[in-house]
């Protein structure tokens, strides 16, 4: 696996190394000593799957409070997105900047988010699924979200709003007030 770095520290985008012949093709998609060797020490304790109906839908932009806060390994196994992480980490250089990433199926990408980031994404194609790998287990009490529409993010989602919850649409706008976590 190739680990790209982001303009966000510890924000990385994962490349496989593909091994393809007459049968189709192998890649790994996660690997703990791998994860080790670029300084990531990561274990999973929850996998989630995620499936979308409509191109446009969008999820997000999610996380959980500390002491609850989680990394997340994420990778689209049909269809196609633009995953986004925002870095709200209190201290950060890089305090409520993003990186969006298209993932999708074709191109086996994963993102890899540190602790201390919201996370959202939006379809591009209908009938679209994600797997999720999570360090922390959910908790119901620490789960919090911003408005993925929020001017202050700046981000530049690429379809009108499709689908979303009615949870995510109305979150509170920043408004200069947000202090991370």
């Amino acid at each position: 696996m190739e680990f790209i770095k982001t303009d966000l520290e510890g924000l990385y985008i994962i490349k496989p190394k593909l091994i393809e012949d007459e049968r189709g093709l192998f890649t790994r998609t996660y690997c703990k000593n791998e994860l080790l060797a670029v300084g990531l020490k990561t274990d999973f304790v929850q996998f989630n799957h995620s499936f979308n109906k409509k191109r446009g839908t969008v999820r997000g932009m999610h996380y959980q409070m500390p002491p609850y806060s989680e990394t997340k390994l994420i990778r689209c196994v049909q269809g196609m997105v633009i995953d986004v992480a925002v870095d709200i980490r209190r201290n950060s250089p890089t305090f409520l900047k993003s990186v969006a990433v298209e993932l999708s199926a074709e191109n086996m990408l994963s993102i890899l988010i540190p602790k201390g980031f919201a996370h959202g994404f939006q379809t591009l194609e209908d009938n679209t699924t994600l797997i999720y790998h999570h360090t922390e287990f959910f908790q119901a009490d620490a789960s919090a979200g911003l408005r993925p529409d929020d001017p202050e993010l700046s981000i530049s989602w690429p379809l009108p709003f499709v689908n979303i919850s009615e949870k995510d649409k109305t979150q509170k706008l920043l408004n200069h007030n947000f202090k991370g976590i």
